[in-house]
């Protein structure tokens, strides 16, 4: 899947900052299953505390682990934040990642894949990582890549960021051939169940959590056309169970065109960025870093224990919610207002689930428990609402027939209006 006549360098995006690193790049020979025949790096940086997160970085055609840990800002951000990057390297002519064979685009079928999902296990079984905390990112081939690992380990991998890249199973061939010239030519279009359905073959009754996706295309794209944005924006809301319908559309910087879907925080379950006027590369650095924002990662230390809070006097809230639910899970998204005349500087909401329901994973608050009368906590970026103001959270859960919104929603303890 050589990208001919393409500077593969994604420009913006591998940026790298300036300053020395504590620690080194070093290559593991030995992690386990390996059928794609990758090499393996990896850095742990000097920050990394007990139980770090781990993102995976891939890399592009033509390029390298190395390559990719030079030229990026990933290992940089590691410093900062103490997370574990593993950086694939491809290991074979042209340096393209296999996200076309059938065995690529199925859980544990062979191929790169799962070579991939074998370092993130050895990660987590020498280091000590998180393995509720694992994420992936890519450009071009490997943004691809990202979008495979994302459909065929939802086991594995808890959000990704792609960068130029395609619709999980729009490069799929059966010829031997890693090139899809319809897919790179934006040619393929499909309904977004159909595209989801793809997602949900490559792991036959997995019913668990699905991760998190977020999506950068240049809109005069050449190489793979932007129209494969529009592409992958109608697979992961259908598979994330989201409208497609945007939540929020802003331009975060100028030249970004960025929408939200499901919810409007910085970890929606979809995000997508256009960028007008740029190809096959990315023009501005700080995107790696807003795709550490977007896996939640851009704390040095998670959060453990509330925050203080401050009582907000009676009924002064008002709460939106809305479920979008399919066979064996939901998405609730709700928007909290304080309607208060005293600024609130830490918060709790609190809310009952409906009997059956299991929260898997959620953003822009942190949940506990996960069933029956759960507390949302804010988190760093919202713990302040002035009167007046909202933020919006959300989560995922599974449940066993009732689909319904919760109830009792109550803010510091006071109980909240409906909106």
């Amino acid at each position: 899947m050589l990208f001919g006549g393409v500077v593969p360098l994604l420009a913006g995006f591998l940026l790298a900052a300036p300053g020395a690193q504590a620690a080194s790049l070093t290559e593991v020979t030995a992690f386990g299953a390996n059928p794609g025949n990758l090499r393996m790096y990896e850095y742990v940086p000097a920050s990394a505390g007990a139980r770090p997160p781990v993102v995976v970085a891939v890399h592009y055609c033509t390029g390298t682990g190395p390559a990719f840990h030079s030229g990026t800002e990933f290992a940089s951000l590691a410093d900062r934040y103490g997370f574990i990057v593993v950086y694939p390297d491809a290991n074979v002519s042209g340096q393209c990642f296999d996200v076309s064979s059938p065995q690529a685009l199925r859980h544990d079928g062979g191929s790169d894949p799962t070579s991939i999902a074998s370092m993130v296990r050895s990660v987590v079984q020498r280091h000590g990582a998180d393995a509720d905390r694992v994420y992936v990112a890519g450009a071009s081939s490997g943004a691809m890549m990202t979008n495979v690992l994302l459909g065929a380990y939802p086991d594995v991998f808890k959000a990704g960021a792609s960068f130029s890249g395609v619709p999980f199973g729009c490069f799929a061939t059966t010829d031997g051939s890693g090139w899809n010239s319809a897919c790179a030519n934006g040619l393929i279009s499909r309904t977004p169940q159909q595209w989801g359905d793809l997602v949900r073959a490559a792991y036959p009754g997995y019913a668990g959590p699905r991760p998190r996706v977020q999506l950068w295309h240049g809109a005069t794209d050449t190489t793979l056309h932007h129209n494969n944005l529009g592409e992958a924006v109608k697979q992961w809301t259908d598979v994330l169970g989201v409208s497609r319908s945007p939540v929020l559309t802003d331009n975060p910087q100028p030249g970004w065109n960025r929408t939200r879907y499901g919810a409007g925080g910085t970890q929606a379950p979809v995000e997508a960025i256009s960028l007008p006027g740029v190809g096959h590369s990315l023009p501005t650095s700080g995107m790696a870093a807003r795709a550490i924002a977007f896996f939640g990662l851009d704390q040095a230390t998670p959060p453990t224990s509330p925050p203080p809070t401050t009582p907000a006097p009676s009924g002064a809230c008002r709460v939106t919610n809305t479920v979008s639910a399919w066979n064996t899970g939901l998405t609730d998204n709700i928007t909290v207002t304080n309607t208060g005349t005293s600024a609130l500087n830490g918060w709790t909401l609190t809310f009952t689930l409906r009997s059956g329901q299991t929260i898997t994973s959620g953003w822009n608050a942190t949940f506990s428990p996960t069933s029956g009368a759960v507390t949302a906590r804010n988190v760093g970026h919202n713990g302040t609402l002035a009167p007046g103001a909202s933020t919006s959270i959300g989560f995922q859960a599974t449940h066993t027939g009732d689909a319904g919104a919760p109830t009792g929603f109550r803010l510091n303890g006071s109980a909240c209006q409906a909106g």
